[in-house]
């Protein structure tokens, strides 16, 4: 996590319909299309900083099982760590800049979001986390994703685990790969242009042009990457103009067009699954 607004952004409405259960190991919000119809394949959420138990993460597992017809797990990657969902009040506030009030305040919102972001980086390196994602995965390969298609979407924090997902170094014990593609929103603590050209298995990229994580020189740089004729089938890149990090997670859904690059963003992820 790079900048603050990887903490920022709005709480959604709604009633997630999943439940829980414990599933490879980990606690995880599972949920499969509304209509009790048969699922297609298997998505696994690695989600942005505040985790599986985040309102607008749950909607959107839902959103993708309902209109993807695919069973949908949001484990719990962060094994109870992740960011509080205050921390977005704390982050708005730190980042607003109108009144003296606002500059009079700002020390005490420093330090509200220093003790909630410490632990977090803590507790969340990609070190620590790679293993378990990277094992939650292989265990659905081996087990009931033997013969379905798997498919990661991951988020902030959960893109860098996406796209290593994507470098296919690793395969379950029936030899087949972790993943049969990937969608990643707004990803953070990417090696640019590296981590791009090490791409084997599908991965399509949402990034805003105002994004302060993957800002526009890096942008492009992942875009001449798939430009190239031999790595034009391993990825894709839309840009929404005008949407900032957290866009397709944490967007104010009663701002400009927020809600419909939100919901472009989804079904952008599912036709991205569906094509492989």
């Amino acid at each position: 996590m790079s900048c603050p607004e990887c903490f920022n952004g709005h709480v959604h409405q709604g009633t997630p319909r999943g439940e829980v259960a414990t599933i490879h190991g980990l606690q995880a919000y599972t949920t499969k299309p509304s209509d009790d119809a048969a699922h297609r394949g298997i998505v696994i959420i690695v989600p942005d900083a505040f985790g599986w138990e985040f309102v607008n993460n749950r909607i959107l597992a839902d959103n993708y099982a309902d209109k993807g017809k695919y069973l949908v797990y949001l484990p719990d990657f962060m094994n109870g760590h992740a960011a509080p969902v205050n921390m977005l009040y704390n982050t708005r506030e730190l980042l607003r800049t109108d009144g003296l009030a606002t500059w009079l305040m700002k020390p005490y919102y420093v330090a509200c979001v220093m003790t909630q972001i410490i632990p977090f980086k803590y507790h969340n390196s990609f070190e620590t986390a790679w293993p378990i994602v990277r094992d939650f995965f292989k265990s659905v390969r081996e087990n009931e994703g033997s013969e379905l298609p798997i498919y990661a979407a991951g988020f902030c924090w959960g893109g860098k685990h996406t796209v290593n997902l994507g470098f296919g170094d690793d395969t379950a014990s029936n030899g087949k790969p972790l993943l049969n593609a990937g969608f990643t929103g707004h990803p953070s603590n990417l090696e640019i242009p590296s981590d791009i050209e090490k791409i084997v298995i599908p991965i399509s990229f949402a990034l805003g042009d105002k994004d302060m994580v993957v800002k526009p020189p890096q942008l492009k740089q992942i875009q001449q990457v798939f430009e190239n004729e031999a790595k034009s089938t391993k990825g894709e890149v839309r840009v929404y103009e005008g949407a900032g990090h957290g866009f397709c997670v944490r967007a104010s859904l009663i701002v400009g067009d927020a809600s419909k690059q939100a919901d472009e963003a989804e079904d952008q992820a599912l036709a991205w699954f569906e094509r492989h």
